[in-house]
Formats: C-alpha cells, structure tokens, sequence
C-alpha cells in the first residue's frame, strides 16, 4: 500500500476542514476493494455482414464471467440489423446509450451492471460527405457503481473518418480529421477538469495516434493500429489499473475487438 494519504483519507483522520470544504462535502466516502473492469472497443464493419451476430455475442463474452463495458462503432451504417443483435446480446442487465439516438447511433455505448449511468452528452463533429462518411459524433458517459455512488468515471466513444491519415491518404479528407481531434481532445478534458477518470474507446482511423489530449499523464493500451483505448487519470479519487489486454476476433472485415482488462477503485 502507498504511504501518501488520499483526500478522503485525509478527512477521516481530521484536521481536513478545507480539503472538505474544496469537495463541497463534510463526509467522507469509504474506499473500496478493487472491481474488475472489462473495456471493449469494437467495430462491427460492413464487409462479411453474416458474420455479425456471431462477433457481437464474442463480444459479450470477451471476458468470460465478466460483463464488458463496449464502445462501439459502425452501427446501423447501410442497414438496422446491429440494434436488434446488440439488444438481444446486451439486454435487461445493461444500459445501451444512444444505441436508439436518433443521430449519434453509430457509436453506442453498452454499460453493464453495477455501472448506471447517470448522464449522457452526444457532441457533433462535422456533417457527412456523400459517398465518403456519415455524420460523425462523440458519444460519452457518465457511470458510477450502484453500491459506491462515489466511484465514478467518464467513458467517451467515438469514431474519425475513414482516408485521411491511411488508406487513400486523401489531404482534403484531413480538416474533417483534425477537427475531430480538437474535439475529442476538448470532450476528454472537459470530463478531466470536473475531477473524473476518463476512459475512451475509439477507430481513430490512423496507425500512428497515440493520444487525445496531448497530454503526458494520458495512458495508451494499444499502440499500434486504428482501434483504440485510452484513458486519462483524474483528481486521484477513483485508482485504475491496466491488468491485461486480449483481442476478440470479429470475422466481420479486418477489425477484431480489442479489450483491456482493468482494475478500478475508490481510494
């Protein structure tokens, strides 16, 4: 265990009125054990369709005994047929945000119990292109534990356009990808400063990405590839570790689920 004193900590052996009052809060909240949390990044593609309901019930079982928090991307892109599969994979025991939006659908978010989300902001980042891309969106949430409602975190989805930094390499596709980025990086930032962990999945769509904000303190868990997570540490209150990583094979196109096994807990 370390030696330094968390601000909860600090409090409930006194002496800390004005670590209380900067909280806005005379109590305490109690740390906890360490909860296992499961992250899936993963994108459904559009290539081999039959192929979908299978890769999203793997999924649902990327980490066996365990129920996956899941950014997704590409939903409903040509056709409807995800939203009924998800529903049916991820049901009664998981929120499904934004699955049903009517703009922002693309990039869901699945959030399994005992997380609740407690609220929801879907950000627009440019229109689409006939021919090129749809609309694109930041989706993000905010989830607590149902028995620890002062274990929370910030988990954002997203998904940039496609040819601008791989594939056809097109320049005129990059003020579109650039603007994303600006964008993503403010949504990230926005969640770090009111204090929260934050956690994104995303298709970036570029080999060599490496973070959001710019930002030292901003953890990678893969670093190769277009399918990515990240995750931002926030006031010091919510602890999260990187315990491993597996990969979930889609069969869909050439993107398989990346997953990310952590460990989360309030200090």
């Amino acid at each position: 265990m370390s030696g330094k004193l968390s601000r909860r900590q600090a409090l409930a052996l006194g002496g800390g009125a004005l670590l209380g009052a900067a909280a806005g809060t005379g109590t305490a909240a109690a740390a906890t054990d360490w909860i296992r949390l499961p992250v899936v990044t993963a994108n459904i593609g559009r290539t081999n369709l039959g192929a979908r309901d299978d890769a999203i019930h793997d999924v649902r079982d990327a980490d066996p005994g365990h129920r996956p928090l899941v950014g997704w991307q590409e939903i409903c892109e040509g056709d409807t047929g995800e939203r009924p599969m998800i529903t049916r994979y991820f049901g009664n025991l998981y929120q499904n945000a934004f699955l049903w939006h009517d703009r922002s659908y693309r990039v869901p978010l699945s959030v399994p119990r005992p997380w609740k989300v407690v609220s929801s902001r879907a950000t627009r980042v440019h229109g689409g292109i006939p021919k090129v891309t749809p609309p694109r969106w930041i989706n993000e949430v905010v989830v607590r534990h149902e028995s620890h409602p002062d274990l929370r975190f910030a988990l954002i989805n997203t998904h940039y356009i496609a040819n601008a930094y791989n594939g056809d390499n097109r320049a005129d596709l990059r003020d579109e990808w650039n603007l994303h980025k600006r964008v993503h990086k403010e949504r990230v930032l926005a969640q770090h400063r009111l204090g929260r962990l934050v956690i994104w999945t995303a298709d970036t769509n570029r080999r060599d990405y490496r973070d959001a904000t710019g930002w030292q303190a901003e953890q990678q868990v893969f670093t190769g590839g277009i399918d990515r997570i990240n995750w931002l540490p926030g006031n010091g209150d919510v602890q999260l570790q990187l315990r491993g990583t597996r990969t979930v094979p889609m069969r869909v196109d050439t993107h398989d689920a990346r997953v990310a096994i952590f460990r989360i807990r309030l200090t």
